[in-house]
């Protein structure tokens, strides 16, 4: 596949790939899931990539959720080659690699970037980066991994509190929550993710493969709800409801949800 919303390369053991929308503050369309997909799956395959490091370019955003803008244009985001919006796909690859992966947020991780990284096993922050959700503000909402699993990562009710008033936290914040598992200046973002991921590629790969599987058990069956979840917002998204979130947002305005209460 010839890559044009992410990069991907391998060295030393570890496979990086990067979100490269920066001009759009990282956010995801389909084209960007279609590759995402691609190269966690180039990683799993690749016997020299012991890790994964997952980021994105620039200093300002990791990702902000799917795009607005093509969202309101073309009423989607848009989909794969095969026709699909292969969001949940995305985030069953990152589980289901039996190896590390790691989160380098190195700025804004709101909407569906929040929970792609909720959904990474380890996470390392800029201590710049911003963490929180968007969705209910903008006519959306992840009812699946977004929720019931970061629910198990914070507890119900900073789970609930993030959810319900779309607030956003600093990396501070998010460290104390245990969000993330480190902070670190900007400029270290890359060095510290790049030296843990260095670890995990001196350990058994078996070791690390059954372990992940092991952690990944007890919350699996969160996948049923994740189905039920997606096929409830796609009934929702081109409401006139979702419509009035989305608009907006892109017009810089509160929303007025009152009329569908």
């Amino acid at each position: 596949m010839n890559y044009t919303d992410v990069l991907y390369e391998v060295s030393e053991g570890i496979a990086t790939i990067t979100i490269n929308r920066p001009d759009r503050l990282n956010c995801f369309r389909g084209r960007t899931i279609e590759e995402l997909i691609h190269a966690f799956k180039q990683a799993w395959a690749d016997k020299s990539a012991g890790c994964v490091i997952l980021t994105a370019a620039g200093t300002k955003a990791f990702c902000v959720g799917g795009d607005q803008k093509e969202m309101q244009e073309k009423g989607s985001y848009g989909t794969s080659e095969n026709g699909l919006w292969e969001i949940d796909d995305l985030h069953m690859v990152i589980r289901n690699i039996p190896k590390p992966v790691i989160c380098a947020v190195n700025g804004y991780a709101i909407g569906g970037g929040h929970v792609i990284h909720v959904i990474c096993d380890v996470t390392v922050a800029a201590d710049h980066a911003k963490f929180g959700q968007a969705g209910p503000r903008v006519g959306s909402f992840d009812a699946g991994w977004g929720s019931a699993y970061l629910a198990r990562i914070v507890g119900e009710k900073r789970a609930r509190e993030i959810w319900f008033f779309c607030q956003q936290y600093d990396a501070q914040t998010a460290l104390q929550w245990g969000l993330v598992n480190r902070v670190v200046p900007a400029d270290k973002l890359m060095e510290e993710a790049r030296a843990l991921a260095g670890q995990a590629v001196a350990l058994s790969p078996t070791a690390l493969k059954f372990l992940k599987h092991a952690f990944n058990a007890d919350s699996a069956h969160i996948f049923g709800q994740v189905k039920m979840a997606a096929d409830g917002l796609a009934s929702f998204v081109n409401s006139e409801e979702a419509n009035e979130g989305r608009t907006a947002f892109l017009e810089k305005r509160k929303p007025d949800f009152s009329r569908f209460r």
